[in-house]
């Protein structure tokens, strides 16, 4: 039978992207079909215009240090309006460099929504296209909890289309998303509540790491409420009363409220039945290759149940081209993929948490860490923080996670995700010699 493409993509994020790409370089025909804007979640509703946002509000902070540096006090006023032309002009340029690369690598980039008629065919727009193999990379969406009013609360996307500034926002979730968007809000004047059903922030993270991330925003002035939630939301003349149950029952008078509760897979209108293709209301189900229970079906990125991260959505859809057409690739190594919370403070963490650690190793694990003040914040009125942590095999002095919170702590331990990949010990930190004076040289005198 032949066939319309050889591949067909159903996704243009990062991991449809780059799936397609390295596809057309191996000599196979393909196609990409995206109904909203190339480039996925991560350039228009995520990553980059969330990090531009950090950008924006660290000058509050850094217009104060430069005082101590001998810089003239002035005053600034930011104009979030102005702002926002230029990061959605940004975001508008990636956009188009998106598009332009597929049509440069002979890829038909379909602006359309698809969905399954049956396993091998899709309908996409108005016409019916068929492929030999199909990626699925659909991403996912944010979710709302069931409390009562809850239609009054926003979600991450749209906090990039706010008109303006809230003046007390209350956010819901003390995941990486919600901290970061609480630190971002500070930072440009807003009053901040963040709280989390159960742990007091980043769950999954390190405990030592979350703790001092959490007593960086307090001192910044952020509300932080452990096990605290949102039993119902009501409107008020000058916002919302948000009643809290858990560890802080009272009520709470904001004026926007954030939901940062989780993600879930955009599967709604895929039709994957037809397909024959097997999901739950969390995720596609896939083995070590990316393959559904349909081989000739793929799924990467955040509509599986996998890691929620750019690079590995990434990784996923070259490893996925390179299956299809026979090319043999390497297993992806999901232990030591590194994180970042883009906060301040900042904090990045490779591998394994303590407490992961001696879940698996028991008592033979050793943990080293640090505290330490930056030079930087010598001259300053104001302290902050900075904290490493080394986790590692007591008997073999394996490095088994590295983490770290303050400036620059993603570039730093991104770095050193190299060596842990390759089998670091705790003996070759030790006989490493850093670059003085840096942050990053506490780790080699642990």
């Amino acid at each position: 039978m032949g066939y319309d493409y050889d591949l067909f993509v159903i996704g243009a994020g990062p991991g449809g992207l780059a799936a397609a790409k390295q596809a057309t370089e191996y000599g196979a025909t393909v196609a990409i079909a995206e109904q909203a804007q190339a480039g996925g979640g991560c350039v228009n509703r995520g990553c980059i215009p969330k990090k531009l946002m950090v950008y924006a509000a660290a000058f509050t902070r850094l217009d104060q240090d430069a005082i101590a540096y001998g810089w003239s006090a002035c005053e600034r006023q930011f104009d979030w309006q102005r702002f926002v032309r230029a990061r959605n002009q940004e975001i508008e340029r990636l956009q188009q460099t998106q598009v332009q690369a597929l049509q440069d690598a002979g890829i038909a980039f379909i602006h359309e929504h698809a969905s399954f008629v049956d396993d091998h065919t899709l309908v996409v727009g108005d016409r019916k296209l068929t492929a030999k193999d199909i990626l699925i990379a659909v991403g996912g969406q944010p979710i709302r909890p069931k409390i009562d009013g809850i239609e009054h609360a926003l979600v991450s996307d749209d906090l990039f289309n706010l008109e303006a500034l809230p003046k007390h926002i209350a956010i819901l979730g003390g995941g990486y998303i919600g901290v970061e968007f609480a630190s971002i809000l500070r930072g440009l004047g807003c009053r901040v509540t963040l709280m989390n059903r159960e742990t007091c922030i980043l769950p999954g993270f390190d405990d030592d790491l979350a703790t001092t991330v959490r007593q960086g925003l307090i001192d910044r002035g952020i509300q932080s409420l452990c096990s605290t939630t949102i039993a119902a939301i009501e409107p008020a003349s000058e916002g919302f009363n948000l009643t809290l149950e858990g560890d802080r029952p009272e009520t709470l008078l904001v004026d926007t409220i954030l939901c940062a509760t989780g993600r879930a897979p955009r599967l709604d209108e895929l039709k994957l039945d037809k397909a024959g293709v097997k999901a739950d209301k969390t995720a596609i189900a896939v083995d070590g290759d990316s393959r559904t229970n349909q081989p000739h079906i793929f799924a990467v990125g955040d509509c599986t149940n996998r890691l929620q991260l750019t690079p590995v959505a990434r990784a996923e859809g070259k490893a996925v081209a390179a299956t299809i057409l026979g090319q043999d690739p390497e297993a992806l190594n999901y232990d030591h993929v590194p994180s970042a919370v883009c906060s301040y403070p900042e904090a990045a963490s490779v591998g394994l948490s303590e407490a992961k650690a001696r879940e698996t190793y028991g008592d033979k694990v050793c943990a080293y860490r640090t505290e330490f003040q930056p030079l930087f914040y010598s001259l300053t009125d104001r302290s902050q923080i900075s904290f490493i942590k080394v986790v590692a095999q007591g008997d073999t002095g394996r490095v088994l996670g590295i983490h770290m919170v303050g400036d620059h702590a993603g570039e730093i331990i991104q770095s050193l995700t190299v060596a842990l990949q390759l089998g670091v010990t705790k003996q070759d930190l030790d006989r490493t010699i850093g670059i003085h004076p840096s942050s990053a040289e506490e780790v080699f005198s642990l």
